[in-house]
């Protein structure tokens, strides 16, 4: 068993938020052992030892929403409203360019900006999902994968009447054969999927005890959008085919009024918000104060960097607590440490992975390292600073189920090099076809 200690760090501590100055932290395997002040620490022998010296240890982040494939797309079809960007462009690129090879070094490339900047689990959704998978396993990073389900042909599932046959056979291939996977199943939206359709994903996640995702009321007028509308929202369409409950994660969740608030906090529906996605698309601004007292858990995610364009949760964190504050005009909602919640502790809850999202003995061992030796992080008082001043690009040590895999900057899991020719490649064509 591999020991890893980190030493002279500044520690993201219990109770949380709060910081140990001068302070160490233990690995042993995948798990952390030991965490405290230097002074109570005894050395074990054979320890890879870390001198974290003018650096903060904290948890990994944890992106609640992604595309990882979608970053060949990026920049592809900017400043445009949600439906003409999907329909118009989005879904005709994937038609065209979406095969195995491309969601796998696409995937990849995604993994490396997400390790860079501070991510080490990530809620992905998108198809050829086991190439997504195999891609994610192979740069070193945790992940939940679920793979899309919608009622019309895709180069994954050319004919939508083995759609739900697909997805079993990729969580049958993947549950319990990588420690960093986790399959998951992921029914693209009530517009994109009839009530039959959304019954029968929701069974098979049940049944095979994955977690069950759809985006949901991402504009303002996607009822008049819903296949067979079964209620007067997209809340109330979901209830009404006994969609909610605890295994159930509504992403984006934006036009929600107080009935549809009601009916997710009784059900104990969980939900993701990409608030930079939701302002490019003007989309709108989810009610995440709202949620967040009544005691629904909310998490947050980046979606695909064709709508963001970037996968750095540290801007997504301080894009989260800036809007809500506007919208409520209220500089007290959504403080930083409610913040820094949904993007460790609340998207480990929502994804049931209850050992991540803390540095506590007995907790899996992702966690990063950030350099506070930088002017725009002196002086660090507390965490709260992070939200609102730190960078991905602060990011200098990432670990991984015990396993550093970027260290001083640079990614010790995989040829970053390598996967920046194959996209230069496939980039290649799409600007040849155009």
């Amino acid at each position: 068993m591999s020991t890893t200690l980190f030493t002279n760090c500044t520690l993201f501590a219990e109770p949380y938020g709060n910081v140990i100055r001068n302070a160490y932290l233990l690995v042993k395997g995948n798990t952390i052992a030991e965490t405290g002040p230097m002074a109570d620490l005894a050395f074990p022998e054979d320890a890879k030892v870390v001198d974290a010296s003018g650096k903060l240890l904290m948890p990994g982040l944890i992106n609640g929403h992604n595309h990882c494939a979608m970053t060949l797309f990026r920049g592809l079809a900017d400043d445009l409203g949600l439906n003409d960007w999907l329909h118009g462009h989005i879904f005709p690129a994937e038609a065209r360019y979406a095969n195995p090879e491309m969601v796998y070094w696409c995937t990849r490339l995604a993994a490396a900006e997400m390790i860079l900047s501070g991510t080490t689990c990530v809620a992905d959704a998108y198809f050829f999902s086991g190439s997504s998978a195999q891609a994610l396993a192979d740069c070193g990073m945790r992940a939940v994968i679920g793979h899309g389900i919608v009622d019309f042909p895709v180069p994954s599932v050319p004919d939508p009447k083995k759609n739900i046959e697909t997805v079993a056979s990729f969580i049958a291939e993947w549950q319990d054969r990588h420690p960093l996977i986790t399959p998951a199943v992921f029914a693209h939206a009530p517009y994109t999927c009839s009530p039959a359709t959304l019954r029968k994903a929701k069974d098979l996640a049940d049944r095979t005890n994955v977690r069950f995702f759809t985006h949901l009321a991402e504009g303002r007028q996607e009822i008049e959008m819903i296949i067979d509308p079964q209620g007067t929202s997209p809340v109330r369409h979901l209830a009404a085919l006994d969609l909610l409950g605890q295994n159930t994660v509504c992403v984006h969740s934006i036009w929600l009024d107080d009935q549809d608030l009601d009916l997710l906090e009784e059900s104990g529906t969980s939900v993701v918000t990409c608030p930079q996605s939701n302002l490019k698309l003007a989309s709108g601004i989810a009610r995440i104060e709202e949620m967040r007292r009544r005691n629904i858990v909310v998490g947050l995610g980046t979606d695909g960097c064709a709508s963001n364009n970037s996968l750095d949760m540290f801007k997504e964190m301080d894009m989260l607590a800036k809007i809500q504050k506007v919208e409520r005009n209220d500089a007290t909602a959504m403080p930083a440490q409610s913040v820094l919640q949904c993007a460790t502790t609340g998207n480990a809850s929502l994804l049931h992975l209850p050992l991540l999202g803390r540095l506590q003995p007995g907790c899996k061992a992702d966690l990063i390292v950030l350099d506070l030796a930088t002017p725009h992080l002196t002086p660090f008082y507390n965490p709260d600073l992070l939200v609102y001043a730190a960078s991905g690009a602060d990011v200098h040590t990432v670990m991984i189920d015990g396993r550093i895999i970027l260290e001083n900057r640079k990614i010790l899991s995989f040829d970053l090099q390598e996967t920046m020719a194959r996209i230069a490649e496939l980039t290649q064509t799409i600007r040849q076809a155009n």
